[in-house]
């Protein structure tokens, strides 16, 4: 992990009167991070369409892996113009946004959101938090918000900002002081991809009442891929084999390149970070991979990367891609 993420030594504590949400909000739109209070827990806000953001996000957390961000945003109209809303998704939107839920559906056509924020996927979490500092806060920015829980990786939820300050003071910009949170444990997260909705993460919205909803019972999740926060497994993954701290490409061999001592290749090739910056890496890691696996080449050959700050997850989501598949 990188102790140079931020210049400043301590993170600013912003009121929740009108200067202080504007000064959060035009933090977030220049690519920062600022925590805010929702209904549920802090969250570890950043401009979801914004990879390098994001990818400070992780850095912030400590994340041990890129995992799916939820999408927050402030109304339910600007979630269905995110995502691909079938007739339960939209009943369950409808019903329980604003509020704590988490609805996974397929991403809508031009809806921007990072393939960093979405692991790669071609699905997206979104939620319309009930706060009414997280409502003030998505409208000023004008934008989807990624914000995962405010705390270092494996350290328990936030409901507080002294806890935000306890784990990420100095690492992030800003923490809207909102006081105490009210539910205290993270939204339910229900995936509607076509078929039954699944439950992928108990929560703030108990399954009863979204059962009652749908008019049936919600399918458990068989945790066979991650297309959620808190369910650590495979994400995206090319088709092509992946081959690790390469520096002589194979021939016909893809080539996916970080810094600026490049090899020839005779496939081809794109640079993660062609100055060596990790965030940049991270940002462009999902997007470089799906256009490399199109090329149909033989393989994936990938220079080696650095293993410290987020040079680590970006180490291990490779390892993930280049593991054996059943």
């Amino acid at each position: 992990m990188d102790d140079k993420l931020k210049d400043h030594s301590a993170t600013k504590r912003l009121r929740t009167d009108a200067a202080g949400i504007a000064a959060a909000a035009d933090s977030l739109r220049a690519g920062g991070l600022v925590a805010f209070p929702t209904e549920t827990v802090y969250g570890l806000g950043a401009d979801a369409t914004d990879g390098r953001a994001v990818a400070a996000i992780y850095a912030a957390k400590g994340r041990p892996s890129f995992n799916p961000l939820i999408a927050h945003v402030a109304t339910v109209e600007a979630a269905l113009a995110l995502g691909q809303f079938d007739a339960d998704a939209e009943a369950l939107a409808r019903a329980f946004w604003p509020g704590p839920l988490t609805l996974v559906v397929p991403m809508a056509a031009g809806a921007g959101i990072s393939d960093l924020a979405r692991a790669g996927l071609d699905t997206v979490g979104l939620r319309v938090p009930s706060h009414p500092v997280a409502q003030a806060l998505l409208t000023a920015a004008g934008r989807p918000i990624a914000a995962p829980s405010a705390n270092r990786s494996g350290h328990v939820s936030p409901t507080t900002a002294d806890h935000v300050l306890d784990d990420l003071d100095g690492r992030i910009d800003a923490v809207v002081d909102g006081g105490a949170t009210e539910v205290g444990v993270e939204s339910t997260i229900v995936a509607c991809l076509g078929g039954a909705p699944v439950l992928l993460r108990p929560g703030g919205v108990p399954r009863e009442a979204i059962e009652k909803v749908i008019g049936r019972p919600l399918t458990a999740s068989t945790g066979e891929a991650t297309i959620a926060p808190g369910m650590l497994a495979s994400h995206y993954a090319p088709q092509a084999g992946l081959r690790l701290d390469v520096m002589a490409p194979a021939p016909g061999e893809a080539l996916l390149a970080f810094g600026r001592d490049v090899p020839v290749a005779d496939g081809p090739v794109l640079n993660l970070s062609p100055s060596g910056d990790l965030a940049e890496a991270a940002a462009n890691l999902f997007g470089h991979l799906r256009t490399l696996d199109a090329a149909a080449a033989c393989g994936i050959a990938v220079m080696p990367i650095p293993g410290e700050g987020l040079g680590e997850a970006i180490r291990d989501r490779l390892a993930r891609a280049a593991a054996p598949r059943s």
